[in-house]
């Protein structure tokens, strides 16, 4: 028998006779709770600021899917109640100017289209009929028009004169020809064929009217997931697309457009630079735009800063100099003087209103997607200042949460969307530490879960999570996946090393055309902080990590054997190859190293995993989703080859239908957190 397969057996066994009875009595968070778990996404405050609309978010057990559906919530946390219901996906709720509609997207009618709902008599009625889903929906000043993004599809590319099967016969699928750099992206699949452009529509209903055109990407490429703004007069729509030199290529590369609505005048270009100009706002008295993005300086990670310029594209200047982060989703205020943003900042996600002199301050803040300590979440604020929020801190998931702009407002839940089933769930307490690194003394920012039933007096195992990106970061927010680690006994430690965002853009490139490399003594600095409090067995160490942390996973145990085993999601392991088959293979290349591999091959090398695998003693388990077009399984299976070929220890999961991060379906995301257990409790079991 193997011996991977020799250990789970024993763990299994050595459960059942030995599992600390804390774990059961405290009753921590399981796998299974993953299909109880409601999430809040997406809130709007209305008009009148009586009302928040936001979308609520759902697992089925019997079908294994995810779905959502459209929910009311009063000011004052009173007459919570659906919208609309069953197994759909209905997401996107955006009031009309006179708060008397709600437009949101939904496929209850078979396909994914734009509905409206009147809140007199609650009555619901699709908006489009149209071929391809509608997004990024939003209305005009004075509520009689909806632009929103579509795709427009083209035929599909055939090289010669296939031959015609003769009536009856059972031909196999004919080849896939393309000439696209990026035809397979992930959580999309194949690439459809085709550019996204700017719809209009009547609020009353008709043919939709598209108002770009041309072989060019709006509103930020195929199935439209960029941004479009109405200016007040109802008269153009500013659009960021992606109409420069070689776009698939300078994949970051936007500019914003005035398109006309009205009339017959031509496009304006309103933006020049080489970079992503995006998020366009206009204000609403007209003479202003709002917009994000940075000088492209092909590096890693770079602020995204907030930036106004003048109606005609003149006079442009940034606003947030002086915040050394990035900003996102700008919205005005009433009155045209300044501009609420979405930013995070040392692990925790805000809601800060500049002003047009570059001041500001924290008008909300504990913003997060409820899922997973990665920053997220979304805001949205009316033209009375009322803010609502997905709030989420360590013991709390997901809720909408409630503000004003007005100095010295407080903050406050108006759901409770888990409360019954975390009455019945003891949740491990979260504790926030800063250590320095070996490598140059930085301060480095973690957290710690611990287990329910917490004893310090007794030794537990500690598992190292690592998170992805690289560019992305951890904070004080609910994570469902390290909730469940914890209830299953282990301490769990997840940190901000160099390259995490929300730390300044100088912090985050410490690892330009470095990566992975000195994060390896941030990581490890951190377990050592842990040991130090007296509570971790040493010999009882192991760490895991997806897609980024995957990369790190590797890493780390290329570099010391003290960890007992590992688990990499999702890695990524040659970045020749990665670099080659990614979905993002244009910005590898552009700005994580210095070229192309065949004139860089050194840097390359020197950062693959396959140069320290060599090293590696520790068993290690690799999981990755079979449609995972972001770190592709090509990378996971040369990593467990590689492993097989050294005697190492190794195992290989593939999920089936399953694209980059593994929670497309729930039983596979909770099958993360299973093998997980498994693998770990196999070596955990045989430590002397």
């Amino acid at each position: 028998m193997p011996t991977h397969l020799r250990r789970l057996l024993i763990a299994s066994f050595a459960a059942l006779l030995t599992a600390p009875p804390l774990i059961a009595q405290n009753r921590g968070l399981k796998p299974a709770d993953l299909f109880e778990m409601e999430y809040v996404a997406d809130p709007q405050p209305s008009p009148d600021g009586q009302w928040v609309a936001y979308v609520r978010q759902w697992s089925d057990i019997a079908t294994d899917r995810r779905y959502s559906n459209i929910w009311l919530v009063r000011t004052d946390g009173s007459s919570h109640r659906p919208v609309t219901s069953g197994k759909f996906s209905e997401t996107a709720p955006r009031w009309s100017p006179d708060g008397k509609r709600l437009l949101f997207a939904s496929n209850r009618g078979g396909s994914a289209q734009l509905w409206l709902r009147w809140m007199d008599t609650g009555e619901m009625s699709p908006l489009t009929n149209v071929s391809t889903p509608p997004s990024a929906a939003t209305w005009s000043a004075d509520g009689s028009q909806i632009a929103y993004l579509a795709l427009v599809g083209k035929p599909a590319l055939v090289i010669g004169t296939p031959l015609t099967p003769p009536p009856g016969a059972n031909w196999s699928a004919p080849p896939k020809y393309d000439d696209r750099l990026v035809f397979r992206f992930n959580d999309v699949g194949e690439v459809p064929r085709g550019f996204t452009h700017a719809f209009v529509v009547r609020a009353d209903g008709g043919a939709p009217r598209q108002i770009t055109s041309g072989d060019f990407q709006h509103g930020g490429g195929f199935g439209g997931g960029g941004a479009l703004a109405w200016t007040p007069d109802g008269a153009e729509l500013i659009v960021s697309a992606r109409r420069g030199e070689n776009p698939e290529f300078n994949s970051r590369e936007s500019d914003l457009w005035a398109f006309p609505v009205t009339g017959t005048g031509a496009p304006r270009r309103l933006t020049e630079r080489f970079g992503p100009d995006q998020s366009p706002a206009v204000s609403p008295d007209g003479k202003l735009i709002a917009f994000t993005g940075y000088d492209d300086r092909h590096q890693g990670y770079q602020n995204t800063r907030l930036y106004v310029m003048n109606r005609d594209g003149s006079n442009k200047r940034v606003v947030s100099a002086k915040f050394d982060n990035s900003v996102a989703n700008p919205q005005w205020s009433g009155d045209s003087k300044s501009l609420y943003v979405q930013a995070d900042e040392r692990g925790n996600t805000h809601v800060l209103l500049f002003a047009l002199d570059g001041a500001y301050r924290q008008v909300a803040k504990d913003i997060g997607s409820g899922t997973s300590a990665y920053s997220g979440g979304s805001f949205a604020v009316n033209r009375d200042g009322a803010i609502a929020f997905t709030h989420s801190i360590p013991s709390v998931p997901s809720n909408v949460g409630f503000t004003t702009s007005a100095p010295g407002a407080t903050a406050k839940d108006l759901t409770s969307l888990n409360a019954s089933l975390l009455a019945s769930r003891t949740i491990g307490a979260v504790e926030e530490i800063t250590y320095k690194s070996s490598k140059d003394g930085r301060a480095i920012q973690g957290w710690i879960i611990k287990p329910p039933g917490f004893d310090a007096s007794r030794k537990y195992p500690l598992a190292l999570e690592i998170h992805g990106g690289p560019f992305a970061n951890y904070g004080d927010r609910f994570d469902e996946e390290k909730q469940i680690m914890a209830a299953m006994g282990f301490v769990v430690l997840y940190v901000n090393p160099r390259g995490s965002t929300s730390y300044g853009e100088e912090f985050g490139n410490l690892i330009h055309h470095a990566y992975p490399g000195d994060d390896y003594y941030d990581l490890n600095s951190g377990v050592d902080a842990v040991i130090a409090k007296g509570y971790i067995d040493p010999k009882s160490l192991y760490v895991t990590g997806g897609s980024g942390g995957g990369v790190l996973t590797a890493w780390m145990i290329g570099h010391t054997d003290r960890f007992r085993a590992a688990l990499a999601f999702y890695p990524v392991i040659n970045w020749e190859s990665f670099a080659l088959t990614a979905d993002m293979a244009p910005t590898a290349v552009q700005d994580w190293f210095p070229g192309f591999p065949w004139d860089n091959r050194a840097n390359y090398d020197s950062r693959s995993l396959l140069s320290v695998v060599k090293n590696v003693k520790t068993p290690t388990l690799i999981m990755t989703g079979e449609e995972d077009f972001r770190t592709p399984m090509s990378e996971s299976e040369q990593y467990y080859k590689a492993l097989k070929m050294r005697g190492v220890e190794s195992v290989l999961v593939r999920v089936p239908d399953e694209p980059h991060g593994i929670r497309r379906r729930p039983s596979h995301e909770a099958s993360k957190l299973t093998t997980m257990q498994g693998w770990f409790d196999a070596h955990r079991a045989l430590v002397p």
